[in-house]
């Protein structure tokens, strides 16, 4: 640590990235106290758009927060009830569809050996086990089904948080008053996270209903827990939408044979395709401020650290670190670093503008 002309002190980059090694570890340590709190979070400041659009049509703000924590409540007793009888059968016939799967693999094998391909079976079966996918399928549906278990320790958190919600902006004034420090991007953060995260709910819900009604149609089982899948992993940016869609066609080739599959897989590419590429962008806005590479980083380095709250937390964790990151002109370059080409671009014209004046 040196001491500067100005009597302040200026850290060693190596201390800085030494006291991050440990606030990371220790983060990773108390995950399991730390991913409810950090979901309540986010969950409260989603709840807290239709509580002020209900205040601003002058209902009292305690009655409004009880509309919108018991239609929270409904519909999530309303969705665990629908979802919990249908994992349990897939659950329950798990081991039949993984015999039907690993039947249908060894059929592809010894059809493309007759062909000449001589492909090593055993080999290729240790390197792509499809069969393993309906386990890992099951075991998420069931860390899913666990997540409950802090569900009521959630609710209470959303709800205190929500009380103290209107006091959040009084209380930075009151601490940053008289400092260099403006309060104005707190409210730039809440307002990204609220806006991001809102937009995303909607594009989820869309993609689980449009899912559903295709595999409905096609005749595919458990309908409900695919699409189900399907939103959730759309919160997960790049590969979600993959990731969703593996075990779907999978068991609709197991189900239906190679038709069922390829409906299924085009069903899903067109869903994600139409509301990811065309709907979204244009209720986004101006869109997350993070380049791709970034966004795909971001949900390796957040789900390391949280595991899967991290992965569908990792872009408001993300956009938040840049927003911060931007107040100071040290680290403006590493905002600059994380943002998109457009916004490197907008602010390379403004520094070009400026020096000309």
């Amino acid at each position: 640590m040196n001491l500067s002309k100005n009597g302040s002190t200026e850290q060693s980059p190596f201390i800085t990235g030494a006291a991050l090694i440990i606030i990371i570890a220790g983060v990773i340590y108390a995950k399991s106290v730390i991913t409810p709190f950090l979901l309540a979070l986010f969950i409260s400041i989603i709840c807290e758009q239709p509580i002020s659009w209900l205040e601003k049509r002058k209902i009292p703000r305690g009655f409004a927060m009880l509309i919108v924590i018991f239609g929270m409540i409904f519909i999530f007793s309303g969705l665990g009830f629908l979802i919990g009888g249908t994992i349990s059968s897939f659950s329950g016939n798990l081991s039949q569809y993984t015999s039907s799967l690993t039947s249908i693999s060894n059929s592809f094998i010894q059809f493309l050996n007759e062909k000449g391909f001589k492909i090593p079976q055993d080999q290729l079966f240790n390197l792509v086990q499809p069969a393993k996918i309906f386990e890992y399928t099951a075991s998420a549906l069931n860390a899913l089904v666990g997540m409950v278990g802090n569900t009521f320790l959630i609710f209470l958190i959303v709800l205190f948080t929500l009380m103290e919600f209107g006091s959040f902006s009084l209380k930075a004034k009151a601490i940053l008053f008289g400092s260099d420090i403006s309060v104005s991007y707190f409210s730039t953060i809440i307002q990204n996270i609220r806006h991001y995260l809102g937009i995303k709910t909607l594009i989820c819900l869309l993609t689980g209903i449009f899912v559903f009604i295709a595999l409905l149609i096609i005749g595919v089982d458990y309908p409900l827990l695919w699409a189900l899948i399907a939103a959730l992993m759309n919160y997960i940016p790049n590969i979600g939408s993959i990731i969703a869609a593996v075990p779907a066609v999978l068991f609709a080739l197991v189900q239906l044979g190679p038709g069922g599959a390829v409906w299924t897989l085009v069903s899903f590419m067109l869903v994600n395709n139409v509301l990811g590429n065309f709907v979204e962008p244009r209720i986004m806005g101006k869109g997350l401020g993070l380049s791709t590479l970034v966004v795909f980083l971001s949900l390796l380095f957040w789900g390391f650290i949280l595991g899967p709250v991290g992965m569908f937390l990792s872009v408001p964790f993300t956009m938040t670190i840049k927003i911060i990151l931007e107040q100071d002109v040290r680290t403006k370059w590493i905002a600059i670093l994380l943002g998109s080409p457009a916004e490197a671009k907008t602010y390379l014209e403004q520094k070009e503008g400026i020096e000309k004046q």
